[in-house]
Parts: structure tokens; sequence; C-alpha cells
């Protein structure tokens, strides 16, 4: 997932710019590179790095018999790999890893899992939704450069530059990926993952991405919950060409107000970013009012004239951008304009020059 500050660019996260003062964080120090931290007996946090702002993605190693259970891969470029082979080689050495579960297809999150398969022959965990996805990028890479692609994007009122960037971000995205194989053990929201002595309860969540799997310990009061719900950042909310008129920010919602019934306050919460923490329900809160607010914003800006998607990104990002960040923003502000059209506080109004725009009702 890559990152960006609030306000500051648009990326697989954006910072919230409000307070995080009510969690608590019990392991105030990440693993250093190469080590592991145990935050629960017999479940270890290590680090990979990324070449973004947000320079490193967690993932969790999980007891299971005489090896362990991976959560998460991190990307599939040559740093991930060594960062790996420092892991193998020192404080997970003499035990074998038994399976990769997956959390999402995000290549930070599933980049390196073809390399990680091929070298330890490991069965592959995942939701079917986030699977098939990633493999069909990986697959079927001409997808990402059709004219519709194009034509979302222009329809939109992104300019020509920023449009070529967005467009070569997809190709980025599968230079990170090291394959997936050909089949995959399927996991479904109400599963139960016997994981060593650990039973774990299976959430998933939508809006980040599609179908993402999330687990909880209901005996240790345990969450891992990938990066549906980071202390500092909040995940990026994106729509995308294939579903240009989708409704995620809508789904990512209902998801964090569903996560206050399922998994208690205190959860020790095991994030895909950031140090893990308690206080959940205070962080879903506080997501929550970020994106009213949000939505907010862009109702006032479109009050009495209509604005692109486009022309809407400086309202909510307020600092310069390039292209590429441009691409990140447009397409979050875009959920947050198909939200509120739902909701009957916009609505869409094609212009002559055929750009769609949005106004306020």
């Amino acid at each position: 997932m890559h990152a960006t500050p609030l306000r500051s660019g648009g990326a697989a996260c954006s910072h919230e710019g409000m307070s995080a003062s009510t969690l608590t964080h019990p392991f105030p120090a990440a693993p250093a590179a190469g080590e592991t931290i145990e935050v629960a007996p017999g479940l270890l946090w290590a680090r990979l790095p990324l070449p973004y702002r947000l320079d490193h993605v967690n993932i969790y190693l999980i007891e299971d018999g005489n090896g362990w259970a991976v959560l998460d891969t991190g990307i599939g470029n040559e740093a991930t790999k060594d960062a790996w082979e420092q892991l193998l080689s020192g404080p997970l050495a003499g035990r074998p890893l038994t399976r990769l579960i997956v959390t999402h297809m995000h290549p930070d999150h599933v980049g390196a899992a073809g390399w990680l398969i091929d070298k330890l022959d490991l069965p592959l965990d995942m939701t079917e939704t986030e699977y098939l996805q990633a493999l069909l990028l990986t697959t079927n890479p001409e997808s990402l450069g059709q004219d519709h692609y194009r034509r979302f994007y222009v329809d939109n009122g992104l300019g020509p530059e920023a449009t070529e960037a967005v467009m070569t971000r997809g190709h980025d995205y599968l230079r990170l990926l090291t394959g997936l194989p050909q089949s995959f053990r399927r996991v479904i929201a109400g599963d139960r993952l016997i994981i060593g002595g650990r039973s774990f309860d299976v959430l998933t969540g939508g809006g980040h991405a599609s179908e993402q799997m999330m687990l909880y310990c209901a005996e240790e009061n345990l969450f891992l919950g990938a990066d549906q719900v980071l202390p500092r950042i909040s995940p990026n909310v994106s729509v995308y060409p294939r579903d240009p008129m989708g409704d995620p920010l809508g789904i990512f919602l209902r998801s964090l107000r569903s996560l206050k019934t399922a998994i208690p306050h205190d959860a020790l919460v095991l994030p895909g970013h950031d140090l893990p923490f308690a206080g959940l329900h205070g962080r879903l809160d506080d997501m929550i009012a970020h994106h009213e607010e949000r939505c907010g914003v862009i109702v006032e800006a479109c009050r009495a004239t209509p604005r692109s998607a486009s022309e809407l990104v400086p309202f909510v990002f307020s600092r310069p951008l390039d292209a590429h960040q441009t691409g990140f923003a447009f397409s979050e502000v875009l959920a947050h304009t198909n939200y509120l059209l739902r909701r009957g506080r916009l609505g869409l109004v094609d212009g002559l020059d055929g750009i769609h725009r949005w106004l306020a009702k």
C-alpha cells in the first residue's frame, strides 16, 4: 500500500490529520530489519521495507505446530526478498513456514507470494475475490491498459498527463508481483481458521479492497486487522474504471460500523502498517468522522458551481500533487462523490465538453 499524508497525496493510504491520543501502543517501537517482536505467546511481528513514503508493511507469524503460518508477504522486489532471507536465516531459522495467508491483493501484501510459495512450497489461503483479482492482473496485464480505462479518467476531468500517469501505475503494480499459483484455499467470512493452538474467526471487509480478510482470536482478544483499521492513517478508498459508479466508501463505512459490534474495544489490534494498538472503537469513530467531514467539504465546494472529480481534488488535498499522486486523490474523491450521489446530496451534471460534474442538491 503506497501512502501519502492527508491533503498531500492520494495513495493506498491517507493520513487522517486527526489525533490518535486515545490509542495505546503496548509496543512503542517496531522490530528492526531482520528481527521480530513477540506480541503474544507464539505470535511474532516483523516488518518488510516499502519504497514509498509509507516505508514498511507489517507481517505476522503465528505458531503452527512445529513451524509458522505467515500473514502477508511484502512487495515482490529484491529488498523484500533480502529481508525475508534475513528472517528465514535469523529468528525463523530451524522451524519451517507452514502456510501463507494473504489478506488482500494489494502488492505490499501479496507481491512476494509467488516467490515465497515457489521457494518454500506453501499452500495459499485467500478470499476468492482477492485471489481472482490478483490472478487476473498477473495473467491478463492488458486489462490495465484498455481504452475504457483512459475514457473513464478523461470523462471525469483528469488531464492528459495525470491520465497517463494513472495508466502507468497499473503496470507498476505488475512489476511488484511475483505471480500466484493456479490454485488456492478459499477462505470466507464466518470461517474459523485453526492455526496451531489458536482459533481465529474470519471477517471480511470491503472499501479498501473488495474482500479483505481479517482474523480475530476471541480467546486472547487479538485482532489482525490488515489495512481496514490503521492507527495513524486511513486506507485509500477509491473508485476504479471496472466499477465507475460503485460505492466503495459506503461499503467501507458499513464495514467500520460492523467491526464495532464484532470486535471488543480493548482488543489488541495488529494492523498492516504502523504500530499495534488498543482503543479500536474510538479509532473507528475517528475514521468515520473523517470521511463524513470530507463529504461535507465536497458538498460545499459543489454548492454553487458544478465541479468534476478532478476539479474537486484541490478542495480535499490542499498541497500540490504530482500526476501520480493526483491519480490516487482523484479516485478517492470519486468514492466520496459516488457515495453522496447515492444518498441524494449531489447530482450528476454532464457538460457540453462531455465531462461529468457534480452539483449539491
